[in-house]
């Protein structure tokens, strides 16, 4: 049994993940879609994985894309239902630049095809060519989300028609977002660069990439907004987060400046998960969405020969736990899947532990990640004002610095941590704070063990592992 490899995330079989790129719900069929490279030195395709009942048994199907026709990559998109299929918009990388095509999945009801060869290509995916190239002075098209446009600009509540799409043109040094729309997800028109009224909360020479929308109607003033999911690179490190507010054409009015999403050491590319009609009930739709992110903090800029998981079990990167997301007086809160206790049991190795607790200033929660030597792998610390991860007494991640993140006054002190693998994620307060980081823990985590000090007190707690009821 692996120790590095998660059971319940989403890891390439061999070779490197890069980047989520599309995610599609089907009833109770989760599509999800990402790219990789069987090697870090081939170029990046399309793998494809697909799990029932819940996002947490994942079978790994044939190839959705590979390169073909002189291109040296195809990188990541959206995917979108269409018919009885569904469509993948991708990034076609050759020579010349970057343009974004689209292929058709036929059939979403057969059985995934898996075959013996790691490598084998879906046959059931057509492609239909270049719909986005260079026009209207952009170029370098590339890195697309499409979702369901509105049918009125004035009145959310008539409806979609047609399609939406955010994608970044320009440069890699100097990206620039941009909104098209189309009727039938073929033809495009260019909106216009991407811009915002009132302050998005970074720089006007941020580098912004990524751009990926949700839509979600606010638990406390009842109104429908859009949440625009962004990254921005800092320095050789992703930092994702997310603006609220209302996308007109191709202007955001911003009701809430960029907002980090996570805050630990390795959360980045968000991604929205779109769904198949009617797997949605009409009266739900835009209470919540689900989200995955790729669990890696430096992004495109990664270096894979480093990873651990790579020089001793051949493979590197993972994507997050499906994220609920829910919006609540212009905030976004995230929490943990439903059947995700039951996974945990059913593993061979994942761990958890929740608690409520009651934490006064100057008292603390700590909860130490113990490897299969009893050796402390991580710790993770909730002082009421502040929650920290702290991976720097493993030998794996020797002088890292810590993750911290701010806690508001007057939240409920809730703590739920996942161990899987080399992977822990964390939400406290009732999901208004999360903190991802991967942790290579040696033998896997063989306690999750919590002490308090000064006045904490843990007022109930849940904790589960393979076998537990």
């Amino acid at each position: 049994m692996s120790s590095y490899r998660p059971e319940l995330h989403v890891t390439p079989e061999s070779g490197v993940l890069d980047a989520p790129a599309g995610v599609l719900l089907d009833d109770e069929t989760w599509h999800l879609f990402h790219q990789y490279r069987p090697s870090p030195t081939e170029p990046a395709r399309w793998a494809h994985a697909v799990s029932l009942n819940g996002p947490f048994d994942w079978e790994i199907c044939d190839d959705a894309l590979v390169p073909a026709g002189g291109e040296t990559a195809v990188r990541a998109g959206a995917v979108v239902s269409n018919g009885d299929g569904l469509d993948l918009y991708f990034t076609s990388v050759t020579a010349a630049g970057t343009s974004i095509q689209v292929a058709h999945l036929d059939d979403l009801d057969e059985e995934c095809p898996v075959s013996d060869d790691e490598f084998a290509v879906d046959t059931r995916v057509r492609r239909n060519g270049d719909i986005i190239s260079n026009r209207d002075d952009h170029v370098r098209f590339r890195s697309p989300c499409v979702v369901p446009d509105w049918e009125s600009d004035e009145d959310r509540h008539a409806g979609h028609d047609g399609w939406l799409m955010l994608c970044v043109t320009g440069s890699g040094d100097a990206p620039v977002p941009v909104v098209l729309t189309s009727p039938d997800g073929r033809a495009w028109d260019f909106v216009g660069e991407l811009s915002y009224a009132g302050d998005p909360g970074f720089d006007a020479s941020a580098i912004v990439v990524g751009p990926r929308i949700i839509r979600l109607r606010d638990e406390v003033d009842g109104h429908i907004y859009d949440v625009l999911l962004v990254t921005l690179e800092d320095s050789g490190v992703d930092v994702s987060g997310y603006l609220v507010g209302t996308l007109r054409d191709a202007e955001f009015e911003v009701k809430t400046p960029f907002t980090r999403i996570d805050h630990g050491h390795d959360f980045t590319r968000p991604r929205n998960t779109n769904v198949t009609p009617g797997t949605v009930k009409p009266e739900k739709r835009y209470l919540q969405s689900v989200i995955f992110g790729l669990l890696n903090g430096t992004g495109r800029r990664d270096d894979p020969s480093g990873h651990l998981s790579l020089t001793e079990e051949g493979w590197a990167n993972c994507l997050s736990l499906p994220r609920v997301v829910t919006l609540q007086g212009g905030l976004v809160f995230q929490t943990p899947p439903a059947g995700l206790p039951d996974a945990i049991s059913q593993s061979n190795a994942a761990r958890s532990w929740t608690g409520l607790c009651e934490i006064p200033a100057g008292s603390t929660l700590t909860a130490t990640l113990v490897d299969a030597a009893g050796r402390p792998a991580a710790t993770v610390t909730h002082s009421g004002a502040q929650l920290v991860i702290d991976r720097s007494m493993n030998p794996h991640h020797s002088g890292d610095p810590v993750a911290t993140a701010e806690l508001a006054e007057g939240d409920s002190d809730s703590l739920s941590i996942f161990v899987d693998g080399s992977t822990v994620e964390v939400f406290a307060d009732g999901g208004a704070v999360t903190m991802a980081s991967r942790v290579y823990i040696d033998g896997g985590c063989a306690e999750i063990r919590v002490e308090t000090t000064g006045d904490a007190e843990v007022e109930q707690y849940w904790s589960r592992g393979p076998g537990s009821v």
